[in-house]
């Protein structure tokens, strides 16, 4: 791993989270009770285990040549679906998190938008990277030029 997500190390941990949204809600509600949740846990937890985290709204598109499963041209799931990913020290210090009183309520505020309800999803990390700057990009393509062998 680099030093993509600083303070991130191999005993971490990594939460996704994924929210299909009831039709009867916003992306807005969804922005307004997330921010909500992920402000407490930056406030409570940023020294009790919480490194960082992000939230993806799924955007319509998909990708023909990345995907291998058809043509598709558009997701169904356009600003329906988010996923929640954050990243933790350790999957004690995470759980620790969920039982404080004041996360409980918003997390359960949150929960009433989904119609998936929720199942959290625990993974550690096997690789994590930032892009090359351009010199290091012209320099690791001099380098697989002159060394890499293909057979």
């Amino acid at each position: 791993m680099s030093g993509f997500i600083p303070g991130f190390n191999e005993e971490g941990i990594v939460t996704v989270n994924r929210v299909l949204l009831k039709p009867e809600y916003s992306v807005d509600d969804l922005e307004e009770r997330v921010a909500l949740l992920c402000e407490n846990v930056k406030t409570y937890h940023s020294d009790t285990g919480f490194v960082g985290g992000f939230v993806t709204l799924n955007s319509g598109m998909i990708s023909n040549e990345g995907s291998t499963i058809g043509q598709a041209v558009a997701s169904p799931l356009k600003d329906r679906e988010a996923l929640i990913i954050t990243f933790w020290r350790s999957f004690t210090e995470h759980e620790a998190s969920h039982r404080s009183e004041t996360f409980q309520p918003l997390f359960k505020e949150t929960l009433a938008l989904c119609e998936n309800g929720n199942e959290e999803t625990v993974y550690r990390m096997l690789w994590s990277g930032k892009a090359y700057s351009p010199e290091e990009a012209q320099a690791a393509r001099t380098a697989k030029a002159e060394y890499a062998k293909v057979d």
